[in-house]
């Protein structure tokens, strides 16, 4: 259904870290002219600190949104979206900044844009972006920076995917540590730069932050980073991502001028120190002015820029270095899986055969602290448990129910539980080995079986992952015959090892 009235398919997701721009942000989100329908997930980002919900409660009392705050604890941007897409239920996921200001009008547009994205099958949509600046004076070397965002391509500050497309190829890398490259890097694996995303009509501000004299330096940490892009998207990664790379190759040979200097100079020639010093300072001279010339040319700025400009091209020219030994063999990201699904008994809970009671239900040590984990990071959880004792007359449905759920009791929520009735000899599709549990489990949440991780005891699990298309790990008991586990592609020694294999990549 579309047209006014529908319920826009959409979360809205703000990575922050707690700066006074996000209240300002979701008041504007509270007061659209067409009121925003939609779930807002806040991922606090911040290693620690107060409480971010109950803080938004005490300053915007009444602000009317379906708001929702999670904790991503210091990981940094492409973890915090991740771990906000991840929590998300709905057909698209829309990024905003803590500190932008969308328009007044901006959801009544995000419907429009998605509707357009819909129709044309498309993977995103981008929000235009404009960055005020002082009507009074030239703006700043800083200013002119952040106005480069309003021309820059597929950035988070607004920026809308369908879900399924972030689930595919595993989200944002986080091996990017900050706000840099991350979204072009993703843009590129989704495919933007051959049309899958759409302009937007929607606009959102995007305001200057304050800095202080020293930012332009830190940001060049950032080269490393596009070594990252060389490494995952080849070396042409910058002209698909419309991302000149500006002055790099001077900056290289203004750095090697100084090095030269210093060289020279400790071995004693001093005519081959003096030459190269003349060049790192004209080199210099040349770059301050680059900056300086458009600026307002104030005392503090020509200060700013002198000072900065000797010393980015060598921070640029190291981090470059760092970069490149760093990010050599660097390849594709994974991310973690949608779904992980794991089998019942000996698995989350101790095996007691044919059990129909839920009184004798004892997870397996550390099960609520591994699955808990997993609910933290948006990883979405289900069971699927062959039960051939309602085939055998030994226990009812109505008893393998219960036990489920005095296990969902224990151990926490599951978005999917799956059984299989039948009996070895009753040839079904959905006893394990056979794949039909995973496969429904895939298809009642859309997830793609490629995403998904099946976690069980016996080589039956692991053969019904497979034969899906998913993954599966093994984790023994002293019921698993040894000859499963050798064949085992993944073995884990523990539900909680398993779990933090899967956190670490390695399915």
């Amino acid at each position: 259904m579309t047209g006014r009235h529908a319920r826009t398919d959409t979360t809205v997701v703000v990575p922050t870290v707690g700066r006074p721009s996000l209240l300002v942000l979701l008041e504007r989100l509270a007061g659209q002219t067409v009121p925003l329908d939609v779930p807002v997930v806040l991922v606090d980002d911040r290693p620690e600190g107060p409480d971010l919900a109950e803080e938004v409660r005490r300053r915007l009392p009444g602000h009317g949104l379906d708001l929702r705050v999670v904790r991503a604890g210091g990981g940094g941007p492409a973890r915090a979206r991740n771990i906000g897409w991840r929590h998300a239920r709905t057909t698209w996921v829309s990024f905003l900044d803590d500190d932008v200001l969308p328009g007044t009008d901006w959801h009544e547009r995000l419907r429009v844009d998605l509707e357009l994205a819909a129709a044309r099958d498309a993977v995103g949509s981008e929000g235009r972006i404009r960055v005020p600046l002082p009507e009074d004076r030239p703006p700043t070397d800083w200013e002119r920076g952040t106005a480069g965002l309003e021309t820059a391509r597929w950035i988070t500050a607004d920026l809308t995917y369908r879900r399924r497309d972030l689930s595919a190829v595993g989200g944002f890398d986080e091996r990017f540590p900050r706000a840099f490259r991350e979204d072009a890097d993703l843009a590129l694996r989704l495919g933007a730069d051959r049309g899958r995303v759409l302009d937007g009509s929607r606009l959102t501000a995007h305001p200057v932050r304050p800095a202080d004299d020293w930012a332009s330096l830190r940001q060049q940490a950032g080269n490393a980073d596009d070594y990252l892009m060389r490494a995952v998207h080849g070396p042409d990664w910058h002209v698909r991502a419309e991302a000149p790379l500006g002055r790099r190759p001077r900056h290289v040979a203004v750095a090697a001028a100084a090095a030269a200097a210093v060289g020279a100079l400790a071995a004693g020639r001093r005519r081959t120190a003096l030459f190269a010093a003349a060049a790192w300072l004209a080199g210099t001279a040349d770059f301050a002015w680059a900056r300086i010339a458009p600026g307002p040319r104030d005392a503090a700025e020509v200060r700013r820029m002198a000072l900065t400009s000797a010393a980015i091209p060598v921070a640029a020219t190291w981090h470059s270095a760092r970069g490149i030994v760093r990010h050599r063999r660097s390849g594709p990201w994974r991310g973690l899986p949608d779904l992980v699904l794991l089998d019942r008994d000996g698995t989350l809970v101790h095996d007691v055969p044919y059990n129909g009671d839920p009184a004798l239900v004892r997870p397996v040590e550390g099960a609520r602290e591994a699955l808990d984990r997993l609910r933290a990071l948006g990883v979405r959880l289900g069971v699927v448990t062959n039960q051939s004792g309602i085939a055998r007359g030994l226990i009812t449905r109505e008893q393998a129910d219960a036990v489920n759920a005095r296990v969902a009791e224990l151990l926490g929520p599951f978005e999917v539980v799956l059984l299989c009735p039948h009996g070895p000899e009753d040839g079904c599709a959905c006893r394990k080995p056979a794949p039909g549990m995973v496969k429904q489990a895939c298809a009642e949440l859309d997830v793609d079986p490629a995403r998904t991780v099946l976690v069980g005891d016996i080589e039956a699990d692991v053969a019904a992952a497979e034969a899906a298309g998913a993954v599966g790990v093994l984790v023994p008991t002293a019921q698993t015959r040894a000859d499963e586990v050798d064949r085992a592609a993944l073995v884990a020694p523990s539900l909680p090892a398993a779990v933090e294999e899967i956190v670490r990549g390695r399915w």
